[in-house]
């Protein structure tokens, strides 16, 4: 990141539960939120997304999403986790 920088750079999720999502997107924007890993207190601000948003799932193939994803997108709380990835990018503002 220092070298190239974080303007094109975006941080994909494939957490299958929100809170997992949650603390994986506020570390990459906030910072570690446990304090104990190496971005511990150390805000990148990095835009992260879940490949179950809409936004991102249409940049997908549609056969290669059908054959990685879609079978996981059945079974998890879809709504739940986008709403997590909608309020970590509101509350950090990225």
């Amino acid at each position: 990141m220092d070298t190239h920088g974080s303007d094109s750079m975006v941080v994909l999720l494939g957490s299958p539960t929100a809170e997992s999502a949650e603390v994986y997107a506020r570390t990459v924007t906030e910072g570690d939120p446990s304090w104990v890993g190496p971005l511990a207190g150390i805000a990148l601000g990095l835009p992260v997304f879940h490949v179950l948003e809409p936004q991102v799932k249409e940049q997908f193939d549609s056969a290669v999403y059908q054959e990685q994803i879609a079978i996981m997108e059945s079974v998890l709380d879809t709504d739940e986790i986008i709403d997590a990835m909608r309020q970590v990018r509101e509350t950090v503002g990225v």
